[in-house]
């Protein structure tokens, strides 16, 4: 009788632990070659493979430019995120970098009535400028260092006339 209570308690823990559980992650998806990684962000079902079938795609994520390139629809990811899906940790900070968990925090003080969406707009537009601002200046120190990493152009040297010959 005692066995069957805890075979009873742990199958109703196991139960509820999935009905909390969100099925509905945003990860990345790889593609590229090898050593030359390429990813899609992607809206899947947690129980999918990683390269497998997806929800819907949000956007895409190149680690090997300076600094990474993020392509992203801001709006679904945003949606996404209010319906309960849950980031991976890689993508929960590309949503931090392009301000996403931000504007879901802005818009999550707006329903809790401290300020209204105009404000959140005009907080998030000043925040959304300067970061902006960074990267164009993080883009163009990496392209500075890419110029004084270049070796000049071979040059050819000048053909010398002989010197001492005897003249006819």
């Amino acid at each position: 009788m005692h066995t069957l209570v805890l075979q009873l308690n742990q199958y109703c823990f196991t139960a509820f632990k999935f009905l909390f559980k969100m099925p509905v992650k945003i990860r990345l998806q790889r593609h590229g070659s090898k050593k030359r990684p390429f990813y899609f962000i992607v809206v899947a079902d947690a129980r999918s493979p990683r390269d497998g079938k997806f929800i819907q795609k949000l956007g895409t994520y190149n680690p090997l430019t300076t600094p990474a390139t993020v392509q992203l629809d801001r709006q679904r990811a945003l949606d996404w995120l209010h319906k309960g899906a849950q980031p991976t940790d890689t993508v929960r900070k590309i949503l931090s970098y392009k301000g996403v968990l931000y504007l879901k925090h802005l818009l999550r003080g707006v329903g809790l009535g401290l300020f209204d969406e105009a404000t959140a707009m005009t907080k998030f537009q000043s925040w959304h400028s300067e970061h902006e601002a960074q990267i164009r200046k993080r883009q163009e120190e990496a392209q500075r260092e890419r110029r004084g990493r270049r070796t000049p152009p071979y040059q050819r040297r000048e053909r010398r006339p002989a010197q001492g010959g005897s003249e006819g």
